[in-house]
C-alpha cells in the first residue's frame, strides 16, 4: 500500500528515537502508541463495549504495557461504574508498571524479555502512569508458561486466537492472581497476532 517499513534492533536502538528522526525528515505525523490522551481514550472504548454489554462487574482486568489500555479501559470503568475494582497484568520479566505502581515513580525495566511482545515497553507512560496511580487497585504478575497456557485455552476451549500479550489478563484470571471474594469479572482480550511455529510449539 505504499508504506516504507524502517526496522530496527530494539536491544541496541530506540524507536522513539527512531520515530522522531523520521517525523522530522519527513514532516510526519507521529501517532504514539500509548502515551497520548487521544490514543488511551480510543483503547478505552474496549471497556466501555465491553462493561456495555456485560452489564455491572465487580472487576476489570486489563493487560498492562505502556498503560494505554489499561488507562482508558480505567478512566471509562470507573465513570461508568464508580465502585468497580480495576486490575493491569504484567509478566514476570516486564513488571515496570508493577514496580511502578510500588515505588510511586516510573521504574524502567531495560530490554525485558518475555514472549508477550506487546508488552515489552520498558517503562509506563508519563501520562499513563498517573492515571494507573489513581484508578487501578493493582498489578498482578503473571509468566510466560501461564501465558502459554492461557493462549492455549482460549483457543482450544473457546475457540479465540489471542496473542500472549493479549492473554494476560485472562491468564490472571485462570491461575488466581486476583485478591479472593471478586465475583463477576471482566477481562480484555487483546490482540491475535501469533506467530504460527510458536503456536504450534504450544
Amino acid at each position: 500500500m505504499g508504506a516504507r517499513i524502517v526496522t530496527y534492533n530494539r536491544l541496541t536502538g530506540s524507536r522513539e528515537e527512531l520515530a522522531r528522526d523520521i517525523q522530522r525528515e519527513s514532516g510526519a505525523t507521529l501517532v504514539p502508541p500509548f502515551d497520548h490522551p487521544k490514543i488511551m481514550a480510543g483503547q478505552g472504548t474496549a471497556g466501555m463495549e465491553l462493561l456495555e454489554e456485560a452489564g455491572a462487574l465487580d472487576a476489570l482486568v486489563t493487560p498492562l504495557g505502556g498503560g494505554g489500555l489499561l488507562s482508558g479501559c480505567a478512566t471509562i470503568a470507573k465513570a461508568m461504574q464508580p465502585g468497580i475494582r480495576v486490575f493491569g497484568v504484567e509478566p514476570e520479566t516486564a513488571n515496570d508498571g508493577f514496580l511502578s505502581v510500588a515505588a510511586g515513580r516510573l521504574v524502567e525495566v531495560p530490554h525485558p524479555e518475555t514472549i508477550a511482545d506487546g508488552l515489552r515497553t520498558p517503562r509506563l507512560g508519563e501520562q499513563t502512569f498517573p492515571v494507573i496511580q489513581k484508578l487501578v487497585e493493582q498489578v498482578v504478575l503473571v509468566s510466560d508458561d501461564e501465558l502459554r497456557a492461557t493462549a492455549k485455552f482460549l483457543l482450544l476451549r473457546m475457540k479465540i486466537l489471542v496473542e500472549p500479550s493479549g492473554a494476560a489478563a485472562a491468564a490472571a484470571v485462570l491461575f488466581g492472581k486476583l485478591p479472593k471474594g471478586i465475583g463477576r469479572v471482566g477481562v480484555v482480550l487483546s490482540g491475535g497476532n501469533v506467530d504460527f511455529e510458536e503456536l504450534a510449539k504450544w
